[in-house]
């Protein structure tokens, strides 16, 4: 017998840890140039080491999304409970994906954190500058416009994914549910068998709809993070996606260790 190939889904439930383990190699080399740069005095060449593994990161998180987008062919309801995520990480989705306003609340968080720690000590920096205890006001100014943008993104997109699901109690869902109810209890399993390509036709549409909602939310959150990066110096830049990966990692840590209690 021959066996059966991996649908898209299972691929990508498959290579997922071996993406996490390459964004744990990242996150070393990301920590590791920011250390060379507190030390490093010509920060002319540091920063082109910069800029490439900020290019890097970001490829690794477009590449995800890439390899998601392959998993949502004939299979998006999955991804709105991804066996790959644990159940921490299935408490924070927000359309099959962290919110896009999420990395602009990290960003603050770490910044008002560093500065924070600087104010405790004397008002002693605590890190070097280029860190993100030191936007300056056009970056704060920045960022602010591009929470708004994004908040508002964020509702066009909530308001497109309310409809699909308040599809599924439109006019031709209860009719087809009332009518295959009623062949059920008249034990009409043939008139339920004929009724499956109908069924398969009824949902099409609405799953194609699904899964034009969450390449919308997964452009957004991409095109969000690169905002985020471009209002950053490179050293900044460095230090958010350092914040970034840490978060990643270690939320799934802690789901992988709930779910296993």
């Amino acid at each position: 017998m021959t066996k059966p190939e991996n649908t898209p889904r299972q691929i990508f439930n498959g290579i997922f840890d071996c993406w996490l383990c390459e964004l744990n190699t990242i996150l070393e080399q990301l920590v590791t140039a920011a250390n060379s740069n507190n030390c490093n005095d010509n920060k002319g060449d540091s920063g082109s080491v910069l800029h490439l593994l900020i290019i890097q990161s970001i490829g690794h998180y477009e590449e995800y999304y890439k390899m998601k987008s392959d998993a949502e062919k004939g299979d998006i309801i999955s991804l709105f409970a991804p066996a790959w995520l644990t159940s921490l990480e299935d408490a924070s989705l927000w359309i099959a994906g962290w919110r896009p306003t999420t990395v602009i609340h990290l960003l603050y968080s770490k910044s008002a954190g560093i500065q924070l720690e600087a104010s405790l000590a004397n008002l002693i920096p605590l890190f070097t500058a280029g860190d993100l205890g030191d936007l300056n006001l056009i970056q704060l100014n920045r960022v602010e416009e591009l929470q708004k943008k994004t908040v508002r993104a964020e509702r066009r997109i909530g308001e497109k994914i309310a409809k699909v699901q308040e599809s599924a109690a439109d006019t031709s869902m209860v009719d087809l549910s009332n009518a295959i109810s009623e062949m059920i209890r008249e034990e009409n399993e043939d008139g339920v068998m004929d009724h499956n390509g109908r069924v398969e036709s009824m949902l099409e549409p609405k799953t194609g709809a699904l899964e034009e909602v969450v390449h919308m939310a997964d452009g957004l959150r991409m095109k969000t993070l690169k905002a985020v990066i471009e209002i950053l110096t490179p050293i900044q830049g460095v230090y958010f996606l350092i914040a970034v990966a840490e978060l990643r990692l270690r939320v799934h840590d802690w789901g992988l260790k709930r779910d296993g209690d």
